[in-house]
């Protein structure tokens, strides 16, 4: 990201373009929602038997992985396809308790109001477990009572939410659809997902279904302009409408009148258009991309939130909720020279400032009734090989899923 007129695009440190075949070209965190989506494709390919090579291996190699391991995941060749949530009935039992009986994590504590969560496995490769995710389900259920996810690809609403059901934890979910303008298919694909998986696990736990992320920052990049409501970006803002509008048909035709839609995208680029037919609007804010020291960035976070999203939200006649999608501080970089990304001293990416940034936001900002979803639950390795930079170092976890050394949380715990 870079600050642009007081707000910031999500293109990056300029230091991340690195020369030696690092995939730097895309902004820093577009280049995720990028993968989301060829976590979708991966999806779609199996379904459409299109590469059928490849759609063999992958779904052959998950159904041993996955089928047998556990109550109610099923057959994950299906449920890589994104048609269906994982399973041929709703079987999801556990006699013995043994997803529901699992020992504390020493050093977790529930203090958050929400983490973002992509399952690891699931972006690029399609490749998540159905063990990984019940993991996963155990460890944030101790840090948090809300998570949200970002695609529907490789079945993730059937994993989560069947890992909820296993692991009896009260954990509820807003779950996404990544979308892409002009891919009816992958926005179809994701939906008929999200529906079977409601259908299957029900709906008690899922508070809202998300179209969309970063749409519209990665629709003004394309242009490069920074105005979100600009008529070159009018086809992605009425793509986004009509999905919004879509899916909340879809849901209330199967009798989910209850389960929110909203959108999500970087937190100066919401198009009023979308925010006017949207119950809910999640905003990425991110102080370390916006070249802000650790000791200021809360506060900036809190302004940058108030000033970008909440307050005009609260003029539209609809008044969306606003919720900080993604917010956090990287505890390392993969060069030296990516470290800080222009704050000057106390920018650094460290675990030193990312213990800062947990003490200062944390507590404060429960205390303030500020609604956030902490990003991220664990590094994710692909993002550091295959960008460096700052990009795979942003969870509280490391990639073993172990709180990072050196790393403790603040004592102000939320009410469960």
């Amino acid at each position: 990201m870079s600050y642009n007129n007081g707000g910031y695009t999500e293109q990056g440190s300029s230091q991340a373009l690195q020369s030696g075949g690092n995939v730097a070209a895309a902004p820093a965190k577009s280049r995720r929602g990028l993968w989301i989506g060829v976590g979708v494709v991966a999806a779609l390919l199996v379904l459409g038997g299109i590469g059928a090579g490849v759609g063999v291996a992958v779904s052959n190699k998950n159904k041993s992985q996955n089928a047998a391991v556990v109550p109610g995941a099923g057959d994950n060749s299906q449920s890589n396809s994104g048609s269906s949530s994982g399973s041929s009935g709703n079987n999801s039992t556990d006699t013995d308790n043994q997803y529901a009986n699992f020992a504390p994590t020493p050093g977790l504590q529930k203090i958050f109001y929400g983490m973002a969560y992509t399952p690891a496995g699931a972006v690029p490769d399609c490749k998540v477990s159905q063990e990984d995710v019940i993991k996963d389900i155990q460890l944030m259920s101790q840090m948090t009572n809300i998570v949200r996810t970002y695609g529907a690809g490789c079945n993730v609403p059937g994993l989560v939410l069947n890992a909820i059901k296993l692991t009896k934890v009260d954990l509820k979910v807003y779950l996404g659809n990544y979308i892409t303008p002009g891919n009816d298919d992958s926005y179809n694909t994701q939906k008929q997902t999200i529906e079977d998986a409601l259908k299957q696990y029900g709906h008690d736990n899922v508070l809202g279904v998300t179209v969309g992320n970063e749409v519209m920052l990665n629709a003004c990049l394309d242009k490069t302009i920074t105005d979100a409501n600009s008529p070159l970006v009018k086809d992605a803002a009425d793509y986004i409408v009509a999905k919004i509008a879509d899916t909340r048909s879809s849901l209330a035709a199967l009798g989910f009148t209850n389960i929110k839609v909203g959108n999500s995208d970087a937190g100066s680029y919401f198009a009023t258009s979308v925010l006017e037919v949207s119950d809910y609007g999640l905003s990425n804010v991110h102080p370390w991309f916006a070249h802000t020291p650790v000791k200021d960035s809360v506060q900036w976070t809190w302004d940058f939130f108030e000033e970008n999203n909440v307050q005009p939200a609260a003029l539209l006649a609809n008044k969306p909720e606003m919720v900080i999608a993604e917010t956090g501080w990287p505890s390392g970089s993969k060069w030296a020279n990516t470290t800080n990304n222009g704050a000057g001293e106390g920018g650094e990416a460290s675990i030193g400032n990312l213990q800062i940034f947990l003490d200062e936001w944390v507590c404060q900002s429960n205390a303030k009734g500020i609604k956030y979803f902490y990003f991220e639950l664990f590094d994710e390795l692909w993002k550091d090989e295959l960008y460096g930079g700052v990009e795979g170092y942003w969870g509280l976890l490391d990639s073993n899923k172990n709180l990072k050394p050196g790393i403790t949380f603040p004592t102000c715990l939320i009410s469960s």
